[in-house]
């Protein structure tokens, strides 16, 4: 199991402008907020931002400035593997040595969405167990805590706030896509609450076939506070057709 909450993208207006910068090309720059406060990425801008992601990631450093912040979470299991991505990302999670005793554990509190029937049992058995050493913990203040935190089961559910970039979500989507666990390919699907921006897709060219989706040139639209509201899905933006 794995749930994506309050997620936001920020930061495009001041990268758009950075790219600008190696030609000095900055009165070429079209965007600017509407009176709503949406921030509209003109002509010129999103042409220069596509030609900068054909060239590659040497060219693409823009992207690495478009930042994404998105709650994740997702079972102990799962955050193991996402802790391989530590560079340009911080995360700062929900405290199971402060707060593991809190609240009465329930079967809510684990991924238990694949388990089998015998699966399920077992878990149960765990929580059962596991809520009568927090009981003895909260009423006697003994060594139970410790007996806690090493019997935590990998299912059991953390929240986290992750930051990273664009460019980090490309890295995860290509080592990922293929992945066993579910939770990275809904992690890499991200729906429409945690969307990227339309037209500026990381592909080179001749890489799919529907690259021409990519291509539109009208205006692309964004929410300067929360979401882009023109876009698409992070698997959209990152993918290349693997059909073609």
């Amino acid at each position: 199991m794995i749930q994506l909450e309050r997620s936001s993208v920020m930061n495009l207006e001041n990268a758009i402008r950075g790219a600008r910068n190696p030609m000095n090309s900055w009165d070429r720059g079209d965007s600017y907020y509407d009176e709503n406060g949406q921030y509209i990425l003109g002509p010129n801008d999103l042409s220069l931002a596509k030609r900068l992601r054909l060239a590659g990631p040497d060219h693409r450093k823009y992207i690495r400035q478009i930042f994404v912040s998105v709650d994740i979470t997702a079972p102990l299991y799962w955050w193991k593997e996402y802790d391989t991505y530590k560079v340009h990302t911080v995360a700062n999670s929900t405290s199971t040595m402060h707060k593991i005793h809190s609240k009465a554990f329930s079967l809510d509190d684990f991924s238990h969405d694949h388990l089998t029937e015998e699966g399920i049992a077992i878990l149960e058995r765990t929580i059962s167990d596991l809520e009568r050493i927090r009981l003895k913990f909260v009423e006697e203040k003994r060594e139970d805590w410790y007996t806690l935190i090493q019997l935590l089961p990998p299912p059991y559910n953390q929240m986290r706030t992750c930051t990273m970039n664009y460019e980090n979500l490309i890295n995860m989507y290509f080592s990922r896509k293929g992945h066993k666990l579910q939770e990275w390919h809904k992690l890499l699907r991200l729906d429409k609450s945690a969307s990227l921006c339309k037209g500026i897709n990381p592909c080179r060219k001749g890489q799919g076939r529907n690259l021409s989706n990519f291509l539109q040139t009208k205006p692309v639209y964004f929410d300067s506070s929360i979401y882009f509201t023109e876009s698409l899905s992070v698997k959209s933006f990152l993918r290349y057709n693997e059909k073609g």
